[in-house]
C-alpha cells in the first residue's frame, strides 16, 4: 500500500466562479448599529425588501435606521425621475431622523438599469446638506460580508486630514429630548454594559495605571473593520499594554467623529473581507498597510499585536504568557475539537482565520471553501496557516475558491468531517443525512476578536457536538441518523 505525500504548500483552487453566499446587502444589520448617527437607504426591488424583512425582522423593536427604496416597473422602464425620487425620499429621512449621514446601498437592479448612484449623490447631498455615501452591495459581484468592505471604502475617502480635522470649528453637541428605551434596548444596553465590565482572561488589575498609560513616540495607527464596542475596547487596551496608541476606528460610532488619516499613516485591519477597504486606503489615501494575521483565536491575536508591534520597533511584552493562559482557559472545549475533522463550504470569508484556529485546537481540517480570496491582503493569514499546520503535524487543507456546492457535498459524503460550517441553505438538508452542521453566520454576527472571545468562537463551534453527545446519552440520536439512512 502505498502512502500519498502531503503537499509543501497550499493548494488553491476554483470552481464555478459564483457567489454561492448570503447576499451582501445583510451588512447594514450591523453597520446601522455601529454607526449610531446614519441611515442606510438601500436601493432595489421588493426581492431586496423581503431578504430584508426575513433577515433583520426582529431588528424592528430597535427601532432601526434603515429603509428599503423599492423600485417599480415604471422605474426600470425609466419612464420616472431618479433624481426626483430619491430627493424625496432624503427630504423624509432628514424631516423623520436628521441623520449625520444617509448611506445608499445599491443592489443588483441598480446596475442592471444603470442607475448612477454615485452621479446623483453630489447634487443630493448640495440641496438637502447631509453627506451622501454611495456603496454597491450586489449579490452578483460581491459575497455576504463584502457588503460591510464596499461601505468602509466609500467612508474611507471621506476621513479628514488633520489639517481638515483641525480646521473645522468645534460644535458643541444638541441634548436630544431623553427617550424612553423599550425592553430589547434595554438589555442589549445592560448586556454591553456587564461585557465592557468583565476582565478579560490574563488581565491583571492594578490600581498602578502610569505604565498603561505611556505611549511610545510611533507614527499614527488607525484601525480598520466593524466590530462591537467592547471589541474595539479589548484590542485598544492589547496595544495600549505593549505602548501602541490607536488614534482611531474606521468605522466609528458617529460619522462625524472619523478618524483623521494623512499620508504616510499606518492602517491595520481586523478583518479577512476588507481587502477594497485596504486598497482604498494604500492607493486614494497614500497610507501604509500592514498586513498583519488576523485577531481571531489567542493564536492569531498574539500574531496581529507582534506585528503591529514589529512595525513599529516594540518589543512585546508578556504575550505568551497571555495566550498560555487563555490556552488553559479553553482547554475544556479544545479537548472537545481534538482529533476531529471541519469541513469549511465558504459563506462569510472568515473561514482562512477559523480554519487556522481550530487546527491549532488540534483539528483537522478537510477543505476551506471561501467565496473570494485575496491573496495579497491575507498573506499574513496565510502564512500563518502553513506553520500551524507544520507545527500542529497537520495536513495542509486545500482552498477552493467560489466552490461548487453540489461537488462539495460529493466531497462530504466522502471525508464524512466530523463537522461542516456551512450557509444556512445547506444545514438542514445536511443534518437530514446525518452530518452534524453549523451555520456560518453565527461566526459573523458573534464577537470572535482577541483574547478575550476565544471561548466564544469555541462555544459555536462545539455546540452541536455537544448536542450530539447528549442525545447519545439519550439514545435518540442513533435512532434519528438510522430513520435519516432509510
Amino acid at each position: 500500500m502505498t502512502v500519498a505525500a502531503q503537499p509543501d504548500t497550499l493548494n488553491f483552487e476554483c470552481e464555478t466562479g459564483n457567489y454561492h453566499t448570503f447576499c451582501p446587502i445583510s451588512c447594514v444589520a450591523w453597520l446601522y448599529q455601529k454607526i449610531e448617527d446614519s441611515f442606510f437607504l438601500v436601493i432595489g426591488t421588493k426581492t431586496c425588501g423581503y431578504f430584508l424583512q426575513n433577515a433583520m425582522g426582529v431588528m424592528i423593536f430597535a427601532e432601526p435606521r434603515y429603509a428599503m427604496a423599492e423600485l417599480e416597473e415604471a422605474d426600470i422602464s425609466a419612464q420616472l425621475n431618479d433624481y426626483e425620487e430619491l430627493k424625496r425620499l432624503c427630504n423624509q429621512i432628514k424631516s423623520d431622523r436628521n441623520p449625520s449621514v444617509i448611506v445608499f446601498i445599491g443592489t443588483c437592479t441598480t446596475e442592471i438599469v444603470k442607475m448612477d448612484l454615485e452621479g446623483l449623490a453630489p447634487k443630493l447631498e448640495a440641496e438637502i446638506n447631509i453627506p451622501i455615501v454611495v456603496a454597491r452591495a450586489n449579490g452578483l459581484d460581491y459575497a455576504f460580508t463584502q457588503g460591510e468592505d464596499t461601505v468602509l471604502a466609500a467612508m474611507a475617502q471621506r476621513c479628514p486630514t488633520r489639517e481638515e480635522n483641525a480646521a473645522q470649528p468645534a460644535i458643541a453637541p444638541v441634548a436630544e429630548p431623553k427617550k424612553s428605551a423599550n425592553l430589547l434596548q434595554r438589555l442589549t444596553s445592560f448586556a454591553q454594559a456587564k461585557e465592557a465590565d468583565l476582565t478579560p482572561v490574563g488581565v491583571e488589575t492594578t490600581s498602578d495605571s502610569s505604565e498603561a498609560t505611556t505611549y511610545i513616540d510611533h507614527p499614527p495607527l488607525v484601525l480598520f473593520g466593524s466590530v462591537p464596542d467592547p471589541v474595539v475596547t479589548q484590542l485598544n487596551l492589547e496595544l495600549k499594554k505593549q505602548g501602541i496608541k490607536v488614534e482611531g476606528w474606521l468605522p466609528t460610532k458617529s460619522y462625524t467623529e472619523l478618524p483623521p488619516i494623512d499620508e504616510g499613516d499606518y492602517v491595520c485591519g481586523v478583518n479577512p473581507f476588507l481587502s477594497r477597504t485596504a486598497t482604498t486606503l494604500m492607493r486614494r489615501r497614500k497610507a501604509k498597510l500592514i498586513g498583519a494575521p488576523f485577531p481571531i483565536g489567542p493564536d492569531g491575536t498574539r500574531a496581529w499585536v507582534e506585528k503591529i508591534c514589529s512595525v513599529f520597533g516594540v518589543e512585546p511584552k508578556g504575550l505568551e504568557e497571555r495566550e498560555r493562559q487563555v490556552w488553559e482557559n479553553i482547554e475544556d472545549y479544545v479537548s472537545l475539537l481534538r482529533g476531529k475533522s471541519v469541513f469549511f463550504m465558504g459563506d462569510n470569508l472568515l473561514e482562512i482565520s477559523l480554519a487556522r484556529f481550530f487546527i491549532r485546537c488540534g483539528m483537522r481540517v478537510d477543505e476551506i471553501g471561501i467565496p473570494y480570496m485575496d491573496k495579497r491582503y491575507q498573506r499574513a493569514e496565510l502564512d500563518l496557516l502553513e506553520q500551524t499546520c507544520r507545527e500542529m503535524n497537520s495536513p495542509l487543507p486545500t482552498i477552493v475558491e467560489k466552490p461548487d456546492n453540489y461537488n462539495q457535498i460529493q466531497r462530504i459524503k466522502e471525508l464524512n468531517p466530523d463537522l461542516v460550517i456551512t450557509g444556512m441553505a445547506h444545514a438542514n438538508p445536511l443534518e437530514a443525512r446525518g452530518i452534524t452542521t453549523k451555520w456560518s453566520v453565527e461566526f459573523t454576527f458573534a464577537q470572535i476578536h482577541g483574547f478575550a472571545n476565544a471561548r466564544d468562537v469555541l462555544e459555536l463551534a462545539t455546540r452541536p457536538l455537544r448536542r450530539n453527545q447528549s442525545l447519545d446519552k439519550l439514545g435518540w440520536d442513533k435512532l434519528v441518523r438510522e430513520d435519516a439512512k432509510v
